[in-house]
């Protein structure tokens, strides 16, 4: 196995400039099969399959399909894939989505290059909330934690589908410590996404200020849940804004 956990498939010269950031920001060994042109690229794929944990591959969903065939044997074995297009638009994961980690990759990657995570397993699926989440900076997992169970009331964690925020917080340490400690995935917004949907009830002057938008966490929440509704509006607690999105569909 090679050193690098993640693997990098590239199927054209086109996804360089991906596969770039994606190598910078979280390290990974990047094939490019077109330099090797008297064997097929499903050969070379087939070849390299087991020297990661974790694949990214650059190309279209079909191709990934056609790649992939006959190689995948057991989901507690098998290296997470997730397939990223060229336009860096979709990050969806394919293969190995909870044992090899393949959804959480599917985030890590979306959040490096702005794409949307794409999860189709049946446990995330049927999680109905979303949470958005603003701090201040240095606010530890502990405070991060009391104001989102605040603002759930009743309802647990187990519930909450995944935690959204501006991209000022991608590395915000406790925010990065709570999300791990509960298995949370991290969606992350660029400012200009959520300045173009301005959907704030509690505007802040603190947050106009040093953010650059009329709030956080209400905007997050409703971007990253376009079908939800407003369950929880912008309730802050010691430094840590929060609020939370149902999907409507949980109403049928």
């Amino acid at each position: 196995m090679s050193d690098a956990a993640l693997g990098i498939w590239l199927v054209r010269a086109e996804g360089e400039a991906l596969a770039a950031c994606l190598r910078t920001r979280l390290g990974a060994e990047v094939y490019r099969p077109w330099l090797n042109p008297g064997v097929a690229q499903k050969e070379q794929f087939a070849l390299a399959y087991r020297r990661h944990a974790q694949w990214v591959m650059v190309a279209a969903s079909g191709i990934a399909v056609r790649f992939l065939d006959g190689l995948a044997t057991d989901k507690h074995s098998d290296p997470a894939v997730v397939v990223l297009d060229e336009a860096g638009r979709y990050a969806v994961s394919l293969l190995a989505g909870h044992e090899g980690g393949a959804n959480a990759l599917a985030y890590r990657v979306a959040a490096v290059v702005g794409a949307q995570p794409v999860v189709t397993t049946a446990t995330e699926a049927l999680k109905p909330l979303v949470v958005g989440v603003g701090c201040r900076k240095g606010v530890p997992a502990a405070r991060i934690e009391a104001a989102v169970l605040l603002a759930l009331g009743g309802r647990g964690l187990d519930e909450v589908r995944e935690v959204a925020t501006v991209d000022l917080k991608a590395n915000e340490p406790g925010l990065l410590e709570f999300c791990r400690l509960h298995g949370l995935p991290l969606r992350v917004f660029a400012r200009a996404t959520l300045a173009a949907r301005p959907w704030v009830t509690k505007p802040s002057d603190w947050v106009r200020q040093n953010v650059g938008l009329d709030g956080v966490c209400e905007p997050c929440a409703l971007v990253a849940s376009p079908r939800g509704e407003l369950l929880v509006p912008k309730m802050s607690l010691d430094g840590v804004a929060v609020a939370v999105v149902q999907d409507k569909w949980m109403e049928i």
